[in-house]
């Protein structure tokens, strides 16, 4: 029986330290590439993900994934080997219907029905 922590939930992967916004933006294109070398592959998708930005000081780039937390810790680590060390990278629990589409395409992908339709999650 899976564990709490192998159950798929949405995760943030946050990359911080882009001192503009551009700076931010320009590492979207890297890490879709890392997540999904093969953008034509046939569904599912191995990890839904998304992107959103953050920041007070700076600019932070939040990756949204919807996986396991073990999935989402290994996740963290390719994106700090790719962003190097000037960044740092922290992975967190992701707020309750901030990434709800990364649920959604979650079930429907795997078949499992929308959230909404009384089945529940």
């Amino acid at each position: 029986m899976p564990t709490v922590e192998d159950e798929p939930r949405a995760y943030e992967i946050r990359i911080h330290g882009c001192p503009t916004l551009r700076e931010a933006l320009a590492l979207q294109d890297p890490l879709e590439r890392l997540l999904c070398p093969d953008p034509d592959h046939a569904p599912p998708c191995e990890i839904p993900w998304s992107f959103t930005l953050a920041g007070d000081a700076s600019t932070a780039l939040v990756l949204g994934v919807y996986t396991s937390g073990t999935r989402a810790t290994q996740v963290a680590d390719r994106v700090r080997m790719l962003v190097g060390e000037k960044r740092t990278v922290d992975v967190r629990e992701g707020e309750a219907g901030e990434w709800e589409e990364l649920v959604e395409q979650y079930r429907f992908e795997r078949g499992l029905g929308s959230a909404g339709n009384g089945r529940g999650q």
